[in-house]
Formats: C-alpha cells, structure tokens, sequence
C-alpha cells in the first residue's frame, strides 16, 4: 500500500496553468515529470510527503473518488458527468476555462430552433453521457448517445451522429471540420477535489494543502 498522500493531476492544458498553483502549495514536481520522454506516470514532489500522478482527466476523478489519490485537480466538466459522493471540491481555481456545448454542421446550424423540430429522438456523439441525456431530458428528448473518447468532430462528417456535445474553448477546432457552435450547456473550469474520507483520516497533510491552493487563488 502506497502510504505517500497522492496527488493527481491530468495531462494538458490544466496541468501546464496548474503548475503555479503546485509551487506555491510547495508541490512542484521531480525533474523527471518535465521529460516529455518519460513514460513513469508518478513522481515525486519538493513534499517529501506527497507523490504526484499524471493521468487522463476522467481517470483524476476515478482515482480521489476511491481514495486511490487523496487530492487532485481536475475540471468541473468530469465532477458534473460523474457526481461522485466521495469527492470534495473545495476550491474553483479559476483555470482551465471553456464550456461544454452542443454543436452540429454548418449547414444545420441555420435551421436549429432549440426543441429540435419537436424530435423525440436525437442520436449525439459524446464522451458526456450522463450530461448530454440530462441536457435531452430537460427537452423532453431522449438522447442516443455514442461515447467516443476523441475526435468528436468527426461523427457528423461520417454519419455517424448529427450532433456532438464536447468541450469547446476557442471554437477554432469546429470550424476546421465544418461544425458550429448552437448551445452552450455548462460553464468549466479546472476543481481542486480531495476524497471525503482522506479529508477527515490525513486532514493534518490534506486541509493544509486545501488551504495553500486556496490562498493562491485569492
């Protein structure tokens, strides 16, 4: 059993803003972690305390909600397509902005009037199940939703679905594969979550760090 507090952090664009955040929480990472040839997926950290680990978004939830990871960082997006009990997310850090949204062709766009012609039935490609059936639902609609993990952009050009709901930020991604922006469904932005029972169990290590990241933010 590891007994080091675990922190976990996912690939991309958050952990790059993030890291301002994790040195002044004294949690900046070994060397190692900044080679983008290194395969190893934990490290350790400035705190002789905590090791850090470097995984996929949805998979940071996955790890605090099990206690697998104590603490971690991870957009609101995946804590609203999950709604863990387990998971604690004190802190809004204020990165990591975009939005979660539907979208469809170009040429569709013109016709979308938001209860979708009275259809009864739409066919979205997603990797929000559980949001884009929510946000159907709330339309009287029932959502068929095909879960793909990437390339989104690609189910309308292939008929594979009309519509897809997935994070946009600048737009730049959809108009280069033809697709438009129709309705913004939620706000994002990257979460500090700690697991529940880890808050209470290791509060002298976890509440500590809750408060560094939460003084940065101010």
């Amino acid at each position: 059993m590891h007994e080091k507090i675990i922190f976990a952090i996912p690939k991309g664009r958050i952990m790059d803003e993030a890291l301002p955040f994790m040195k002044a929480a004294g949690l900046m990472p070994e060397a190692a972690f900044f080679d983008k040839e290194n395969r190893a997926l934990m490290f350790h950290t400035e705190n002789p305390q905590v090791d850090i680990i470097r995984v996929r978004a949805f998979d940071v939830a996955t790890f605090v909600a099990h206690n697998a990871a104590q603490i971690g960082i991870v957009g609101s997006d995946v804590l609203d397509e999950f709604d863990y009990s387990d998971i604690y997310s004190p802190v809004d850090l204020g990165i990591g902005k975009c939005r979660l949204s539907l979208a469809c062709p170009k040429e569709m766009a013109g016709t979308f009037n938001g209860n979708f012609n009275g259809a009864g039935h739409v066919r979205v490609a997603t990797k929000y199940p559980h949001l884009t059936a929510q946000y159907f639902a709330d339309r009287a609609i029932q959502a068929e939703s095909i879960k793909l993990n990437g390339a989104m952009e690609l189910a309308p050009l292939l008929n594979l679905a009309p519509y897809i709901v997935d994070l946009v930020s600048s737009g730049q991604t959809l108009k280069e594969n033809g697709l438009v922006e129709i309705d913004p469904i939620i706000n994002v932005s990257a979460r500090l979550i700690v697991n529940r029972a880890a808050m209470k169990m290791q509060s002298n290590i976890v509440v500590d760090l809750v408060d560094k990241f939460r003084e940065f933010v101010k």
